[in-house]
C-alpha cells in the first residue's frame, strides 16, 4: 500500500512540475512578446504636449484657432499632431464664425487640414450639426460631416448620412450612401 502511495504522489508531483514549467514559460513567452516602446511600424515615440493651441490665417485673411487638452506628437510622422478634447474656431474674414468640437482630432501642422472624431459638434449662428466624424480641409474648402448626421435649426430637424459644406460660399450637399434611403426631414412646429 505504501508503494502505491508513493507513485502516486510522484506521478501528481511530475504532472505538477510540468504544469508549472509549462504556464511558467508561457507567461514568459507572453511578457517577451509584449514591448510597450514597439508598434507596427517599429519603435514609437512621441511627446505629449498640454494645453495646445494652434492659430493658422489664410491669404484671405480667414483665421482657424484650435485648442485641446492634450496632443502628442508622434516623432514618425512630425507634422500629425493628435488631439484629445477639441475645441476650433473657424474665424471667416466675410462671415460669422464656426465653431467645432470633438472628443478627438487630427491635425496637420502642414497644410492645416483636421480630421474631428467622436462627438463632433459644429455650431453656426443657429445651426447646429451633430455627427461621428468631421473632415475639415482649408485645401479643399470644404467641410464633411459624416456618421450619424444630425442637424438642427430653429425650425427642423434633419438626419442623414453626410453633409458636405464649402466653407465660403456655404453651399451644402445632403445626402445618403444608399441611393434607396432618404434623408429624414422633421418641422420642429
Amino acid at each position: 500500500m505504501d508503494k502505491k502511495i508513493v507513485k502516486i504522489f510522484f506521478v501528481l508531483f511530475f504532472v505538477s512540475l510540468i504544469f508549472f514549467i509549462y504556464f511558467h514559460k508561457f507567461n514568459e513567452k507572453k511578457t517577451e512578446d509584449i514591448d510597450l516602446n514597439q508598434n507596427e511600424d517599429g519603435p514609437y515615440s512621441s511627446n505629449i504636449i498640454e494645453n495646445v493651441n494652434y492659430t493658422s490665417t489664410d491669404t484671405k485673411g480667414n483665421r482657424y484657432i484650435i485648442n485641446a487638452t492634450k496632443g502628442e506628437v508622434d516623432f514618425s510622422k512630425n507634422n500629425i499632431i493628435y488631439l484629445t478634447n477639441v475645441n476650433a474656431v473657424i474665424k471667416l474674414s466675410n462671415s460669422n464664425d464656426i465653431k467645432i468640437t470633438s472628443d478627438f482630432g487630427k491635425y496637420n501642422t502642414f497644410n492645416f487640414d483636421t480630421i474631428f472624431s467622436k462627438n463632433v459638434i459644429i455650431r453656426y449662428l443657429e445651426n447646429k450639426i451633430n455627427g461621428e466624424y468631421l473632415d475639415f480641409s482649408i485645401k479643399r474648402n470644404s467641410m464633411i460631416i459624416s456618421k450619424n448626421v444630425v442637424y438642427t435649426n430653429l425650425n427642423n430637424i434633419l438626419k442623414a448620412d453626410v453633409i458636405e459644406i464649402d466653407i465660403q460660399s456655404k453651399d451644402t450637399k445632403i445626402f445618403m450612401h444608399d441611393s434607396k434611403k432618404k434623408v429624414n426631414i422633421k418641422s420642429k412646429d
